[in-house]
């Protein structure tokens, strides 16, 4: 009987959304820092950004090339190129290995997640897909541009969402910001900077809460 009823619990497929200038192989080393039994919940699918890397990666001497970009911005972070090149690379790829329900990202691939429902929402992004039914946000952060913004945060992000927030990440105030930006976040606090941390005892209760909460929804 107990198997049964395991069948019957589906895992939640995630599209994987990797840093600025790395890949979806590197993400995947990245996430496997975490237990066995947290990513047995899941079904992770890793993609390449649309585009290849157009300058040095951070990543250079620790992880092997080749390395990507979901799109390319200024200096300020207001002004983006090739974004709706990035929207229609991620619709295609949740069209040709999803559905999905869920997406993870880190880096400017949390960004570009945590925009996604507010966009699919206001029928910008995702029109062919089902819709986002929660997020996972590694190091995130808000757009700044103000008409993007104002399409991806106008309403409150309604579906579950759990973030990490390092105590020394430069992204820190910024994925506080988005906090506010979220109907019901779950937020796990780290002592690292802009990385995918290990989990402890405590963060990994609060990933198994999280997957229990999800697997309800989905």
């Amino acid at each position: 009987m107990g198997s049964e009823g395991e069948n019957r619990v589906r895992k939640p497929r995630i599209l994987c959304l990797h840093g600025f200038r790395t890949s979806g192989e590197i993400l995947k080393t990245q996430i496997h820092k975490w237990p066995q039994s947290v990513l047995k919940n899941f079904d992770l699918v890793f993609v390449d950004a649309p585009f290849p890397c157009q300058g040095k990666s951070d990543v250079e001497g620790i992880f092997d090339p080749p390395y990507y970009e979901w799109f390319q911005f200024n200096k300020e972070f207001t002004e983006y190129t090739n974004f709706d090149e990035c929207l229609q690379y991620v619709e295609d790829c949740m069209i040709k290995h999803g559905p999905f329900d869920g997406l993870l990202g880190f880096s400017q691939g949390a960004i570009l997640s945590a925009a996604l429902p507010g966009l699919q929402e206001k029928g910008v992004a995702l029109k062919k897909v089902p819709k986002v039914k929660f997020l996972i946000i590694v190091g995130g952060a808000m757009f700044r541009s103000p008409s993007l913004a104002e399409k991806a945060y106008s309403s409150p992000i309604g579906c579950p969402s759990l973030h990490f927030l390092g105590e020394t990440d430069f992204l820190k105030e910024y994925g506080n910001e988005l906090l506010k930006s979220c109907v019901d976040p779950v937020v796990i606090h780290h002592p690292k900077g802009h990385t995918i941390p290990r989990l402890d005892d405590k963060s990994q209760k609060t990933m198994m809460d999280f997957i229990e909460r999800i697997q309800r929804d989905i």
